[in-house]
């Protein structure tokens, strides 16, 4: 049969592709075998170019240098850290924690044995384990079950989570039964490479395995029904190695998931972590003995709940995910959520009066060969959502207008006119204006969303917001806000970013790993929103974005970018043909 995923040499031409096709990181003639990629590969090539390159920051490791931080441990907090000398542009060396979530995904050398039957075979072999291998009953208690949150160091983040670990530790006072231990990422150590997971379970063996059964992980949004949740865990022997979720699937191939599974993508499931999902410590165990004992490349991180089940399905060494009705997203409020052991709320964050109009500078990354093309679009869609708007392109342009920071257009990275930008934005603005939000000209995104997504945040604090992907985590690497979805920075961010002399090393650098790695210079991480999103609404898997409220998408390629404004972004009542009005409001736990 075909092979799912290019060759290491083809690997390498993709990574390029960004810099040649202005970032739509779009098949070509290299993308992997199949009737889509082939016919569609002529076309896009001839109807898209390069003005600027958030398609997927991974793909411009083979044409331009990757920005590195100097390597580190990943430690937990308390232990000793070790360290190695490292240049600050040198590559990221592996080891025993240098744990890629993509590692299966980007290596054309472990992702090579992925086979669609092998993929099939699993599913069933966990269908009959699920079915006749495991007792209808198991004794658990609440005290067997670890909870991970998901939590983020950002005020607000850190502020829902605690919220959230409150309510089940209330539950479990409730049910007269002993306290479980409830964790919070963001509190397990100071890099932030431990959003990965991956890394943090070597600690999770030594330190639970002997008195738990389960880990359960979940996002600050997930609400628990705990006594519903022991009744669904029970049913899963905990001697036996267990991936529990909702699972998902792609609908197609994608770009975010590097065209795994071309010829069947619906075949290969991975969980929702809005649901939550859980792990085994029998699997945990042996993840851990995995982890010590490989040396591993670390790499990119780009979507986390599809890179973690490649890594535990191991080209069918691991098990597949097992999915559980129980594992909802429906809103409380819902009546399909009775038999529910976990739910989400599906609203956009209000937390009091939308930021104001003035307060929101958008600058749109340009250039002039998509004057007429791109241009156009925001106008006909978002544009009139913003009050200060400015695009920024090689040439000025009256009739849009455009202005010449006196950049000269790059065919990748865009990293001095996005610094450009930053400088402009802090000498020429007013200090009420608090938000800088920067977008390419090919971004979908509702400013109206986004004004009351930051009502959640405070201004004072450097926030860096939007869809954060990963590069060397776990051996001393950082995250960033990949630039496609938008970037979104306080002012005070604005403001210590251009005071450390942190500044690109080539004009064509990629801008927002470089401001990634600034940032983790700083000590300021980077804030995640799963409402953000880099690709197209259609690389997405329906079922996930069932439960958003989504602010942005990225690339008009092989779409009606209008009409996916307008089915996914339009304001309430501005589209009555959408059929997606939106009810924001508070929300108390």
């Amino acid at each position: 049969m075909p092979s799912l995923c290019l060759p290491l040499e083809g690997a390498s031409k993709l990574a390029g592709r960004r810099g040649r096709a202005g970032g739509d990181g779009s098949p070509s003639s290299s993308s992997p075998s199949g009737p889509s990629s082939r016919s569609s590969s002529s076309s896009w090539r001839s109807s898209h170019g390069h003005c600027h390159d958030h398609g997927h920051s991974h793909r411009r490791a083979a044409r331009a240098p990757v920005p590195t931080a100097p390597a580190r441990r990943f430690r937990l907090r308390g232990q000793a850290e070790s360290s190695a000398p490292g240049a600050g542009m040198r590559p990221l060396s592996g080891g025993p924690f240098g744990v890629p979530a993509v590692i299966a995904l980007l290596t054309c050398s472990l992702a090579s044995a992925i086979d669609v039957e092998d993929v099939k075979k699993d599913v069933k072999n966990s269908q009959n384990l699920g079915k006749n291998g495991t007792p209808n009953k198991n004794d658990l208690d609440l005290k067997e079950v670890v909870f991970v949150i998901q939590s983020q160091s950002n005020s607000f983040h850190a502020e829902r989570a605690k919220q959230l670990e409150q309510n089940i530790l209330k539950q479990a006072a409730d049910l007269t039964q002993e306290l479980p231990r409830v964790l919070l990422v963001h509190l397990l150590d100071k890099h932030d490479g431990a959003w990965t997971i991956l890394p943090l379970l070597p600690h999770f063996s030594t330190s639970f395995s002997r008195n738990s059964s389960w880990i359960f992980f979940c996002e600050e949004e997930t609400r628990i029904h705990i006594p519903k949740l022991l009744e669904t865990l029970r049913r899963y022997d905990p001697s036996k190695e267990w991936f529990l979720g909702k699972a998902l699937h792609d609908e197609q191939s994608t770009i975010i998931h590097h065209y795994a599974f071309a010829e069947d993508p619906t075949i290969f499931k991975f969980p929702d972590f809005a649901a939550g999902w859980a792990l085994s410590f029998p699997l945990i165990n042996k993840l851990t003995k995995r982890l010590k004992s490989e040396s591993l490349k670390s790499d990119f991180t780009i979507d986390l709940k599809h890179e973690i089940a490649l890594y535990i399905w191991d080209k069918g060494n691991g098990p597949h995910l097992t999915s559980v009705p129980e594992f909802c997203t429906d809103d409380m409020s819902s009546s399909k959520t009775s038999s529910c052991a976990t739910m989400f709320h599906t609203f956009l964050p209000l937390c009091g009066n939308p930021v104001k109009e003035m307060a929101v500078f958008v600058a749109v990354k340009t250039c002039k060969k998509f004057h007429d093309d791109r241009i156009p679009i925001v106008k006909q869609t978002w544009e009139s959502q913003a009050s200060l708007i400015e695009y920024y392109s090689d040439y000025s342009e009256s009739s849009i207008p455009t202005v010449d920071l006196g950049v000269p257009n790059t065919e990748r990275g865009h990293c001095g006119k996005t610094f450009a930008i930053l400088e402009r934005f802090l000498n020429h603005s007013s200090d009420t204006t608090t938000w800088l939000v920067i977008v390419d000209d090919d971004t979908l995104i509702s400013i109206s969303r986004l004004r009351n997504l930051l009502s959640c945040y405070d201004s004072s604090e450097p926030v860096f917001l939007g869809e954060r992907y990963g590069y060397g985590l776990g051996t001393g690497g950082y995250s960033y806000i990949t630039g496609g979805g938008g970037m979104v920075f306080s002012r005070e961010a604005v403001q210590r970013l251009l005071d450390s002399k942190c500044r690109c090393y080539s004009n064509d650098a990629p801008d927002d790993m470089v401001l990634g790695m600034c940032f983790s210079g700083l000590g300021i991480p980077v804030t995640h929103s799963p409402l953000f999103h880099q690709a197209r609404p259609v690389d997405y898997p329906k079922d996930y974005l069932s439960h958003q409220v989504p602010i942005s998408f990225h690339k008009h390629w092989n779409i009606d970018p209008i009409k996916a404004y307008f089915t996914w972004l339009a304001p309430s009542g501005e589209d009555v043909t959408s059929g997606r009005k939106q009810t924001l409001y508070k929300e108390e736990l």
